[in-house]
């Protein structure tokens, strides 16, 4: 029997769209406004953009099998368990800059948490990425939040462009991460400001802001008991002993009413984020109508949490299990207004445990950076080499890696005579694993190609500004820890281009999609071009140094329309 083309079109139409369509439609929750049988999906009303800072690879594959609740729903679409922040210096300023802009560091300009600029006239020389300090009296402690250090648009900005009436709404537990995946264009933004959440600029808050502020501090009044421990989580829950004042690995969250301060440093945090978060969606009206909206949410428990207990103890158990639950009453929440929406989840960043439990538990050389590779201590080891008789400072920075500065006061031979001292130095040192002046980085070209084989060099120069960055990079070598003195709150951290803090998951989830897993690498600047072609937003040529991810699990293609 002859079989025509067009009925054999038709035919592996109703196959390959039209019936997992329909069986999709018949899983929607009762309230779901998705409901279409067509492949021609409108592009979804609201895009919820979501960050777990510090939430590495590492940690995502290790609690995948205990996953049960907001997380399992996202495992049920696009996952790509092996994205990279490419750049090297990740940390949670420049890594969220990358997932909104779809740009890397060296073009947003977000080159660290805190940069340098030796010609400003403030005592403070020290630059906080978000930031403005052309305000009086601003420093790097005490500032007026603000994005403008941000060089590229966000993907909310540019749908607001691109219709007016669009929103781009976002709240996070940290001022950066806010302002980093909302920029400057936003319609409400809120962070944790220390004691509550606040916005911008002293604007006084919206009743969702007000309302939330007031239970999160009876919450706080009343104080709780710890949490409930699961079971794959007791053998987690051992003490590890920092030094002599200090042990982390078995706490359980408890909540004195009288330390507010643990509130913060809690899963608690992450709660109240996102309680936040559903508020504004009803206040702000967001997804309501015919124009897509974006609303970006900065989690950032579990970067707390790993600088203050690691990411191998109770502590980080009983904070993923929270994370889980508490995004699956967020996505019911969702699910109940009737929303048609997309989800994207992916991190900052990763994280390495603290040294004291990896030497433990078979890597025997994890230690802690020598106090002799901070910049005063490096400036130390120059000055007794160089006979300049120099007695000023002589090299800034935020720590023993990274960006270094040397001092404007010294003459062109003098500062060329330290970077020459500084690198001999460095290099000599069995925790240095590279060194790179400014000019070695700037001749490195931007890389391209499989990210996970860049060079050192090329992953610092992903995140490296011409305007901004040091006079040289330092990198250290894997295992070392840039923490030289562990105190409370800080006894382990990320920042290195190494896998384990490059390495993030990337999620992306709607009601009755086709999921699949792509286990080959990706990076989080291919974040924003995925989601404008999901939106069937026009973008300039090179506006991103990523790519569009085809998230149609079929034969489709979500970049080439908004329908997957």
């Amino acid at each position: 029997m002859r079989t025509f083309p067009i009925v054999t079109a038709f035919a592996t139409f109703l196959t390959v769209f039209v019936t997992p369509s329909l069986l999709a439609q018949s899983a929607q929750p009762e309230n779901s406004a998705v409901t279409e049988a067509s492949p021609d999906r409108t592009p979804p009303r609201l895009i919820v953009a979501i960050s777990v800072d510090q939430f590495s690879a590492d940690l995502f594959s290790e609690y995948r099998p205990y996953f049960t609740d907001g997380l399992k729903r996202l495992e049920q679409g696009a996952v790509f368990p092996s994205a990279y922040q490419s750049h090297a210096a990740t940390e949670t300023c420049p890594g969220h800059s990358t997932i909104l802009t779809g740009a890397h560091p060296a073009r947003t300009g977000i080159v660290a948490n805190r940069w340098f600029d030796l010609d400003t006239p403030r005592d403070d020389k020290r630059i906080y990425c978000a930031e403005d300090e052309s305000v009086v009296g601003s420093n790097s402690g005490e500032y007026t939040a603000s994005p403008v250090h941000l060089l590229v648009p966000t993907l909310g900005e540019r749908l607001k462009a691109a219709n007016p009436a669009a929103r781009n709404v976002a709240v996070a537990g940290k001022d950066r991460a806010a302002l980093m995946m909302g920029g400057a264009n936003t319609d409400a933004i809120y962070w944790w400001g220390g004691e509550n959440f606040t916005g911008r600029d002293g604007r006084v808050l919206s009743g969702a802001a007000q309302t939330v502020n007031a239970q999160v501090a009876a919450k706080i009044a009343r104080g709780h008991p710890g949490r409930d421990i699961p079971t794959y989580c007791a053998s987690r829950n051992a003490a590890i002993r920092v030094n002599d004042d200090l042990s982390v690995g078995s706490y359980d969250f408890a909540l004195p009413a009288d330390m507010p301060q643990l509130f913060r440093t809690s899963p608690d945090m992450d709660a109240a984020t996102l309680s936040l978060a559903s508020a504004l969606v009803d206040e702000q009206q967001l997804g309501r109508d015919a124009v897509p909206d974006v609303l970006s949410i900065g989690l950032s428990a579990t970067d707390y949490v790993g600088h203050a207990f690691g990411t191998q103890g109770l502590e980080m158990c009983l904070q993923l299990a929270a994370l889980d639950r508490e995004l699956g009453v967020f996505f019911a929440d969702l699910d109940a207004k009737g929303l048609d929406y997309v989800v994207m989840l992916t991190a900052d960043h990763g994280g390495h445990d603290l040294p004291e439990r990896l030497v433990l538990q078979a890597m025997p050389d994890a230690q802690r950076a020598a106090q002799a590779l901070y910049p005063e201590g490096l400036s130390e080891t120059i000055r007794s080499e160089l006979d300049f008789g120099w007695t000023g400072a002589i090299l800034l920075g935020d720590g023993p890696f990274g960006d270094m500065y040397i001092t404007h006061e010294m003459n062109d031979t003098q500062r060329a005579a330290v970077l020459t001292a500084a690198k001999r130095i460095l290099t000599g040192n069995d925790q240095v694993a590279a060194v790179f002046s400014a000019a070695e980085v700037m001749a490195t070209p931007l890389p391209h190609g499989p990210v996970q084989s860049w060079s050192l060099a090329e992953r610092a120069r992903a995140s490296f500004h011409p305007d901004r960055s040091g006079d040289f990079v330092v990198l250290l070598k894997p295992g070392i820890t840039p923490i030289a003195k562990p105190s409370i709150g800080y006894v382990a951290t990320h920042g290195s281009p190494w896998d384990y803090d490059r390495r993030v998951p990337l999620l992306f989830w709607r009601s009755g999609m086709t999921g699949f897993e792509q286990p080959n690498p990706v990076m989080t600047v291919d974040i924003a071009p995925t989601l404008a072609g999901l939106l069937g937003l026009a973008s300039e040529k090179d506006a991103y140094d990523g790519r569009c991810l085809d998230l149609d699990g079929g034969t489709g293609n979500s970049c080439n329309s908004p329908a997957f």
